[in-house]
């Protein structure tokens, strides 16, 4: 009689996007120098120390969703991205997904992925803050720490890892242009760390629910998502801005407001005339850390935690009702 081994191997997808983790550069040196989105997902696999070590015998599947330099990310490239996500969540045997992203808009990906994704798996986006032909590419690292944290049995959500931080996509955020562990969670803080190969949460994990209009993003053309802007008051704001996007169209506008939500009065007029012409108006703070505190008599505040950008996201798919 023939033994059937019923050991079902598990299966983790990676999605390479580009970025710097796939950049390469003609001086080696050159940190700063180089060309983001060069390499494919499976050679940046190639170099991760102990990949096998890491997987313990489960399998890796690849793919290539797109090749760009994040600085560049669009609406199509999100669609895409989330449409794939949902393809391979949906096999049995996919424990989860890792994706290879560029740092510059990492966060907003991460939040549109943590609206719209239904699952309980879970989706790991990590980077590079230097080129993979660098002397010492942070790259191989983080990809092995991310392929680490998706295989643990208490990760879920859609989770961003970097420099052996674990944050949260709501909370996580690019605070510095070169430093190797460029992210912060701000006042939350990272939800874990990975070290020595060993994952620390720091709090239970939990899920953030999905946005009742997931499955719209998902299926429209991004032609038809609404347009949504992100306006600043600053000493000397300048009201014509708001009446520019108005007359172009502008659906929703998110205004990042100084201190405590507070907007210079060159604006004010502008964005009640805005809001009676039907166009939805948000109010969050520039501040990096904190939020709204007490009523603001004029303004719907975003929800809690969100930066000025991914509350952005957050209007647009309010709009697509």
């Amino acid at each position: 009689m023939q033994v059937v081994d019923e050991k079902k191997w598990q299966q983790w997808v990676v999605l390479g996007t580009g970025g710097t983790i796939a950049g390469t550069a003609t001086n080696p040196s050159d940190l700063t120098a180089y060309t983001a989105a060069q390499l494919g997902v499976e050679v940046l696999l190639d170099a991760v120390p102990g990949l096998q070590e890491t997987l313990q015998g489960d399998r890796l599947v690849c793919e290539q969703v797109a090749q760009l330099d994040s600085k560049d990310m669009d609406h199509a490239t999100w669609q895409l991205l989330a449409q794939r996500c949902v393809h391979w969540l949906a096999q049995p045997d996919v424990g989860g997904i890792v994706i290879t992203h560029g740092t510059d808009t990492l966060e907003e990906t991460a939040w549109f992925l943590q609206s719209v994704l239904d699952t309980r798996k879970p989706v790991v986006l990590t980077c590079a803050m230097r080129p993979a032909t660098a002397p010492m590419p942070d790259g191989p690292g983080n990809l092995r720490d991310a392929l680490t944290v998706v295989r643990h049995p208490e990760a879920c959500g859609v989770l961003v890892v970097c420099a052996g931080g674990i944050h949260r996509a709501r909370d996580v955020q690019k605070v510095h242009p070169s430093r190797l562990d460029a992210f912060s969670s701000g006042e939350a803080g990272p939800c874990g760390r990975v070290e020595h190969s060993q994952v620390l949460w720091a709090a239970t994990q939990a899920l953030t629910p999905v946005h009742p209009h997931a499955r719209k993003a998902l299926a429209a053309s991004v032609a038809d998502w609404p347009w949504v802007e992100v306006v600043y008051s600053h000493a000397g704001a300048d009201a014509r801005k708001i009446h520019l996007l108005v007359t172009a169209g502008v659906r929703g506008l998110v205004v990042a407001g100084t201190g405590n939500g507070t907007i210079h009065q060159s604006l004010l007029t502008a964005l009640l005339e805005a809001r009676r012409q039907g166009v939805a108006v948000r109010l969050t703070t520039r501040c990096a850390d904190g939020q709204i505190v007490g009523q603001t008599a004029a303004w719907q505040t975003t929800a809690p935690g969100l930066n000025p950008f991914k509350a952005r996201i957050a209007l647009m798919l309010d709009l697509m009702a």
